[in-house]
């Protein structure tokens, strides 16, 4: 079952990251030239038709995952070895990932067209991408100890 778990998790990762890297990369310079906020619009909600199936099973996975190498949750905060420090880094990316989120949604999204917001939008999803990338080298690293 952990194997399934893995396969599950690294796939809805490649999902998550690889929507963000082409949203940021190929995407969002376009949208900043042209301040098509429409189209950004538009692929933030085909992407998450995709994109938040995939970031769900990512933290059901994960918590599964997290619970079969170190079941007693209280370590997972303790930075005490190579398991818990990867599931503390992993599980501050994701309140931080989720607090973006909110912001975004709730306060960035319904007020595009007003002034700067776009910038201030653009960067939260140069965040999101960031942090969706630092997720993969974490999640790479439990396995090959790459800090």
């Amino acid at each position: 079952m952990i194997k399934l778990a893995i396969i599950i998790h690294v796939l809805s990762a490649t999902i998550w990251t690889g929507g963000h890297l082409l949203l940021t990369i190929v995407i969002l310079p376009k949208i900043l030239k042209t301040k098509d906020i429409k189209g950004l619009l538009n692929f933030e909600m085909s992407f998450e038709k995709i994109g938040m199936p995939a970031l769900f099973l990512q933290i059901i996975t994960g918590f599964y995952l997290s619970y079969n190498y170190l079941p007693n949750v209280l370590e997972w905060f303790c930075f005490s070895s190579h398991i818990s420090m990867h599931i503390s880094i992993k599980l501050i990316l994701l309140l931080t990932t989720f607090a973006l989120a909110l912001n975004a949604k709730f306060r960035l999204i319904p007020n595009l067209s007003k002034g700067n917001k776009l910038n201030i939008f653009a960067l939260h999803i140069i965040l999101v991408t960031i942090l969706s990338i630092i997720f993969v080298i974490t999640g790479l690293s439990f396995r090959l100890d790459i800090f």
